[in-house]
């Protein structure tokens, strides 16, 4: 069955929300939980759901993407399987970037329509979960759906940032609300006593759709200038067409902004994380990188991810997920951080040549004080470095950092001489 679906990836817009980690990359390849991007996530999604063929739509900043996926998605020669990106690109018909989640799957129709499926899985670059694509595709043939939308119980406060729906006694979606604002109460759904029980009484899209082959061509042809799924496609389409809510009550996040990136980096550090890294039916696939084990050295450690090639002399690191090839220096303390580590290892010659001249090497030096941080790849930031992000720092964008929400960002690449406080 699912050898009839084929999957499209939307890579997202210019994401000015999770800048400035997306100054100079698209959203699906921001990395995260120290060794990923983003966009494994749903690419291993569907590998785990046994669906081989995607295509992941992207137009800003798309060199770094486009390089992830052609180094990471190798299938044998005797499959079908295919991971291949599409770029926004001029055509006779069409010279405009993409204008929203619909228009990028129409402009994109013509080499998506040469390959032979039944249905069409379209997803989002930037969200995190784990979920069998198999059974909502079974649920959606099963009852004789046109669109099905993969919907999860919300609370209140969470409503108003969300397209939330009404379903019927089938779980078919009679009525479509985005963001409501006022009216609540209109809105409540019987999403079942577990999920009642939690406050979470709204159905929410999760922006994951299946549709039926010729349906989506014919609703796309139909009406070209409506640019966008949530906003316009869908809710014209429940009015005249079968679409059903598939409930799903595992978890999900939308990773929109710095806070809901930060929160679901430092979540994998928890105990039992809501996010099961270490669920062999859940594989997340990425680069297979050929990195030494890491290497800690007098280090006190407190619910930490530590990713492969990491050099970590640090006194004390907690609460924190430190990525590929981090390196951090002697009597460093770092809390509540990110540390997205570096592309690549600094050679002796010129770890020695930088010190003679007073530089800093790529890490964190020694005896630094990093607490609420992301710090983005290849950063080099020198000794006795204070970085104290907290709800006392205003929201700012600076040369070499931004605030965002009290989480102090430092930009990929930056250089913060020694003795710097933020």
């Amino acid at each position: 069955m699912t050898d009839k679906v084929l999957g499209v990836i939307l890579g997202g817009g210019q994401g000015s929300r999770l800048s400035p980690l997306t100054q100079t990359r698209s959203k699906p390849a921001v990395p995260i939980a120290g060794k990923y991007r983003l966009v494994d996530i749903p690419i291993s999604n569907c590998l785990n759901s046994g669906i081989h063929r995607m295509f992941v739509l992207t137009q800003f900043n798309s060199a770094s993407l486009n390089k992830h996926i052609k180094n990471t998605y190798h299938f044998s020669h005797f499959s079908t399987a295919f991971v291949d990106i599409l770029a926004a690109e001029q055509t006779v018909q069409n010279s405009g970037w993409f204008q929203g989640t619909a228009d990028a799957v129409r402009q994109c129709m013509h080499h998506i329509v040469s390959h032979e499926f039944d249905y069409i899985l379209i997803l989002s670059g930037d969200q995190l979960y784990q979920m069998d694509f198999k059974d909502m595709i079974e649920k959606h043939i099963e009852a004789n759906a046109e669109i099905s939308i993969a919907t999860i119980p919300v609370t209140a406060k969470e409503a108003t940032e969300f397209g939330i729906l009404k379903t019927d006694q089938e779980n078919m979606i009679t009525s479509f609300v985005e963001k409501p604002k006022t009216g609540l109460e209109d809105w409540i759904s019987d999403t079942g006593e577990e999920m009642q029980a939690e406050g979470r009484n709204f159905l929410a899209s999760m922006g994951i759709y299946v549709f039926n082959r010729d349906f989506l061509i014919n609703i796309l042809n139909e009406n070209s200038d409506e640019k966008d799924f949530g906003k316009e496609i869908l809710p014209r389409a429940i009015v005249a067409n079968r679409v059903l809510s598939y409930q799903y009550e595992g978890y999900w996040t939308d990773i929109g902004n710095i806070s809901s990136f930060f929160e679901a980096n430092l979540g994998l550090t928890d105990e039992l994380p809501k996010f099961n890294m270490f669920d062999s039916n859940h594989t997340i696939f990425t680069r297979a990188r050929m990195l030494p084990p890491s290497k800690i050295s007098g280090t006190t450690l407190e619910k930490t991810i530590i990713a492969e090639g990491c050099i970590i002399q640090a006194s004390r690191v907690e609460h924190a997920v430190l990525g590929i090839r981090s390196r951090i220096g002697k009597h460093t303390v770092v809390t509540n951080s990110y540390i997205m580590g570096s592309d690549r290892y600094q050679t002796l010659e010129e770890i020695q040549n930088e010190t003679n001249s007073g530089n800093a090497l790529i890490g964190i030096g020694d005896r630094c004080y990093i607490n609420n941080a992301i710090i983005d790849k290849n950063c080099r930031i020198g000794n006795d470095v204070k970085i104290n992000g907290g709800d006392h720092l205003e929201d700012g964008d600076y040369d070499l950092y931004a605030v965002k929400d009290g989480i102090v960002v430092i930009k990929k690449g930056a250089v913060l001489p020694s003795g710097t406080v933020i």
